[in-house]
């Protein structure tokens, strides 16, 4: 039997929007990130922040990235970053969801815009006839239904992949509490209709 396994991983393309009740507008508004860090230094403390802000009347929130941290503990690379508002490590700041948490700040799933990347593809050998494996990595935790992510890998539609699964021929699996889908094709040559998305 042959395997040919691919795995792609989903890859968000913007920061994290967060969705909050703004003093400035009296509702619920989008806060979005600026790409710049605030830091202040009491002694050899230090605290930094992410600065967000509501996209209708410029409101700031500060997200703590570190809160009463002895310098010496924060990487170099990273302090460097803050102080010169490294608009890149802001970006990626922004896209970690543990951030989020413990601010308890609320992420607007709707709002998020992500790529698929194809990261891994092996054929192993040892028969003539081919069975198919695919993973797809969502390492953010995005929330996004499963039939969504994988219609959207495959190039098919919702109802064709719930179809797909209601016959066998597509057989699903989620793993590391919901970070992994693992689907088996059997018998379907959904190879031809994987999306490249490099």
């Amino acid at each position: 039997m042959s395997y040919l396994k691919t795995e792609y991983e989903i890859v968000p393309t913007e920061s994290f929007c967060v969705i909050r009740g703004c003093s400035g507008c009296g509702r619920k508004t989008h806060f979005r990130n600026t790409h710049k860090f605030r830091v202040n230094a009491n002694g050899n403390r230090l605290d930094v922040w992410l600065i967000y802000q509501c996209e209708n009347c410029k409101h700031t929130l500060n997200l703590a990235v570190y809160e009463r941290q002895r310098s010496s503990a924060i990487p170099k690379a990273a302090y460097e970053a803050f102080l010169r508002n490294d608009a890149l490590f802001a970006k990626q700041c922004g896209q970690t969801m543990s951030l989020f948490q413990k601010n308890k700040a609320a992420v607007d799933f709707e709002q998020i815009n992500y790529s698929y990347i194809k990261r891994h593809e092996t054929t192993e050998t040892s028969s003539p006839n081919t069975a198919r494996a695919l993973t797809i990595h969502n390492p953010c935790g995005l929330k996004i239904r499963p039939e969504k992510q994988i219609a959207e890998v495959l190039g098919l539609s919702r109802s064709q992949v719930r179809k797909q699964i209601a016959q066998g021929t597509l057989l699903l699996e989620e793993t590391d509490f919901g970070k992994a889908l693992k689907l088996y094709f059997r018998d379907a040559p959904f190879d031809e209709n994987i999306a490249d998305y490099e």
